[in-house]
């Protein structure tokens, strides 16, 4: 039921096939809780036929000679359905065109039906994690005075339930750095100048990186992990398990961002630039992109990719590294390459400097906690049982 490089393909496609739809919510934050749920149960449904692992989050009942096809479309359907309703026709379709080459059967049947069981019971194990807690974000100010009434995004995340950690703060790192240093003047003199909307230093290559990371949705990450689990040879449960460490990795990394975040409500280069003192102070500077709407430190974009770099680096072990690749929307579609993890996490890294939005200081430790949580991912997650 899972020995083939062919086989591998039915998990990367309804990976693509999710990440698409996971990627229409505007929100970065649930579309990527709602991936770590998709691929969590394409993981239970599949090594429930398989019997290649233990169960990660939901036990699920046996299946041994059910459709893998058939239970990894059921699986990406149902939870998809559960999460994201109003894109039902789209899911649908999906679903349908998933199974077209499935031949109906006792096996077919069956595999629907784990993938159903699977992702029913991850849904409704994350159903009170928190996400849809109620935003109760009070604006900073004093009694009478006027202050932007746009509430920044989900400042609620770092208490919602984990799959990984065991605290939201348990790789929380130190305060940023004293506005009188020396990393602190630095840095910020680093993106005033090569991350402003109209900067004379940041070059075409720097900018086409800077335009490349405006991305946030899953789709842009996604293509990363699919150019390790589509390497000839792979094994469909494999690839369920490497998707489903990615996935949760990369939410249980930005449920410690956000708790970070918060935590220590550091400004963003916009501000920071328009109320420095001194020759810094620029009262129109403008950043490469639009601000994001919560705290500066540290890099969200950081530590997502690190945490998905840290898995792909486990995965492929001591031997070269496929070449990784994907494409952003806010690209134009551009597509861009990289010749290992390192390399993609680093270019990750230095494009939020370029976009205007974030110091070295902060992309350095957003990048660090990223690979501390990639690999405890990988740690916590089932190991074969045979």
């Amino acid at each position: 039921a899972g020995a083939s490089g062919a086989d591998a393909d039915v998990v990367t496609d309804a990976n693509a096939r999710a990440a698409e739809i996971a990627s229409r919510h505007p929100a970065t934050p649930i579309a990527v809780r709602t991936m770590a749920i998709v691929q969590v149960s394409v993981f239970e449904a599949t090594t429930a036929i398989t019997g290649r692992y233990p169960a990660f989050r939901v036990k699920v009942t046996p299946a041994p000679g059910a459709s893998v096809e058939a239970a990894v479309a059921a699986a990406t359907r149902t939870a998809l359905l559960k999460l994201m309703p109003p894109l039902q026709a789209a899911i649908e379709a999906d679903y349908q065109a998933a199974l077209k080459s499935v031949p109906d059967g006792a096996a077919k049947s069956a595999g629907v039906a784990v993938g159903e069981q699977a992702a029913t019971a991850v849904v409704a194990a994350c159903a009170e994690d928190g996400a849809m807690a109620p935003n109760v974000y009070r604006p900073h100010t004093t009694p009478g005075v006027y202050v932007p009434t746009v509430f920044p995004a989900v400042p609620h995340w770092g208490k919602r339930k984990l799959w990984v950690l065991t605290s939201s703060d348990q790789f929380r790192p130190g305060p940023p750095p004293a506005l009188t240093s020396d990393i602190w003047k630095r840095d910020l003199a680093e993106v005033k100048a090569v991350g402003g909307k109209i900067s004379t230093q940041r070059t075409p290559e720097q900018t086409a990186i800077a335009q490349f990371w405006e991305a946030t949705a899953p789709a842009v990450y996604w293509p990363v992990a699919r150019s390790v689990a589509t390497q000839p040879g792979r094994d469909v449960t494999d690839n369920a398990r490497l998707l489903a460490v990615a996935a949760v990795a990369m939410d249980d990394a930005l449920i410690a961002v956000f708790d970070a975040k918060y935590t220590y409500n550091f400004w963003r280069p916009l501000t920071a630039i328009r109320n420095a003192e001194g020759d810094v102070r620029d009262p129109g500077w403008l950043p490469f992109i639009d601000t994001p709407m919560h705290p500066e430190y540290p890099c969200a974009h950081c530590i997502v990719s690190a945490s998905l770099g840290a898995v792909l680096v486990s995965e492929i072990g001591a031997g070269p590294s496929p070449k990784l690749s994907s494409a952003s929307a806010t690209a134009g579609g551009a597509v861009r390459t990289w010749n290992s993890a390192a390399d993609f996490w680093l270019e990750v890294a230095v494009a939020r400097i370029y976009d205007g939005v974030h110091y070295r200081f902060s992309t350095e430790v957003g990048t660090a906690m990223g690979h501390k949580i990639g690999e405890l991912a990988v740690s916590k997650f089932p190991k074969t049982t045979r």
